[in-house]
């Protein structure tokens, strides 16, 4: 596994920082494409480090069940961090006289903590961090799913009375919120009526040249090393995603009359493919909508955060796209239109915030959408 010991040292270091003209200690949102390494990370890197500063660390992964309610993924998290910290629970229960399973001699019950439960996220996590007496850091990857139900929206403020309770009273609470849609995580910060309002959002930092050299230097079983020199172009190429590199790699390994010569030159080829192959499994399912959800996925995909589905210029430009795709000249109604964005939802290409606000699922579709010249005039 390729580690990145030294980028996690500092986003650590920031991330505990305490410096009156820093807005960290609000929250830190780090923002990068799906699978380009932001996960691993997180666990194998950022985790120990933040651990090797003496923070407690609690991960969450909201994307790892995506039918689960987010409220219940982060609840769980908190609760499964309590139940490894016996003092902890043992302040809660003799401090609320709650009944329940027995810990160290005390009845107590878990399920008593929670949004609208006896036992409040803010006295959880103040119960931790008394008990700790360290720094507690949250760690929620995939958070922009935390605002597509109204309980996981309500889990976001909990947590940020929490961190107002903790960083004034307490040992403090960082949240450290990760999402693969910049757009969609701006969307936990960016407005006065959201949880985490002013926390800054960065870019994370893509793998680049020191994992393409890692990589070709474990790729050790090929009858020739590659050449990082040609492996890097097509790293960029493939949006920074080592699946596909890795994939283009095994598909060497398993042609056992794979010689030296030519290594190179065969592994661009089985990386092309490999690209070729993601792009054209996502393009057949763009290519079985019907034109109206063809064109609300496109109009939504040029627009970005200015998307408006409702207004009567999108109505037309809805029109516009379903006469390119089907030559047919309709008129686009509201019903039309809410038909086709829960069908895109239902195909996982579109994301819908509990508010209304919708985005593209997956970032890289909209630059696949106008590579294919969809986009155009929209």
């Amino acid at each position: 596994m390729f580690h990145r010991p030294e980028l996690a040292r500092k986003l650590a270091q920031q991330i505990l920082h305490v410096s009156p003209t820093s807005a960290s200690s609000s929250g830190v949102f780090l923002a990068a494409p799906r699978r380009t390494g932001k996960t691993t990370f997180m666990r194998h890197d950022l985790t120990p480090a933040l651990r090797e500063q003496g923070a407690m660390v609690i991960y969450v992964d909201l994307w790892e069940d995506p039918k689960a309610d987010p409220s219940e993924v982060i609840v769980a998290a908190i609760r499964g961090a309590l139940s490894n910290h016996e003092p902890a629970l043992l302040r809660l229960a003799k401090g609320l006289g709650l009944g329940g399973a027995k810990v160290g001699g005390v009845e107590f019950s878990l399920d008593r903590i929670g949004l609208g439960k006896d036992v409040s996220l803010v006295q959880a996590l103040s119960a931790l961090s008394e008990t700790s007496q360290t720094i507690i850091v949250l760690i929620i990857d995939e958070a922009q799913h935390a605002i597509t139900t109204p309980a996981g929206n309500d889990a976001m403020f909990a947590l940020k009375s929490a961190r107002d309770e903790l960083n004034s009273n307490q040992f403090g609470l960082r949240v450290v919120c990760t999402g693969s849609n910049r757009d969609k995580l701006a969307m936990l910060k960016n407005s006065k009526d959201q949880a985490f309002f002013g926390a800054p959002l960065i870019n994370f930092p893509p793998l680049g040249e020191a994992y393409v050299k890692w990589f070709c230097d474990h790729t050790d079983d090929l009858p020739a090393r590659l050449d990082p020199a040609i492996v890097a172009p097509l790293f960029l190429r493939s949006g920074n995603r080592p699946e596909i590199l890795g994939a283009a790699a095994d598909e060497l390994r398993f042609d056992f009359t794979l010689e030296a010569e030519g290594l190179n030159e065969r592994f661009v080829a089985a990386v092309e493919s490999q690209i070729s192959a993601a792009n054209d499994d996502t393009m057949r399912v763009v290519h079985s909508l019907t034109p109206i959800q063809f064109a609300v996925l496109c109009v939504l995909a040029a627009a970005g955060e200015k998307y408006a589905p409702f207004e009567s210029a999108t109505l037309e430009k809805y029109r516009t796209a379903v006469r390119r795709v089907s030559g047919d000249d309709i008129a686009i109604e509201f019903p039309a239109v809410q038909q086709a964005l829960a069908a895109l939802q239902e195909k996982s290409l579109v994301w819908k915030a509990s508010r209304g606000v919708y985005a593209i699922e997956d970032v890289a579709l909209v630059e696949l959408l106008r590579g294919h010249g969809y986009l155009e005039q929209l």
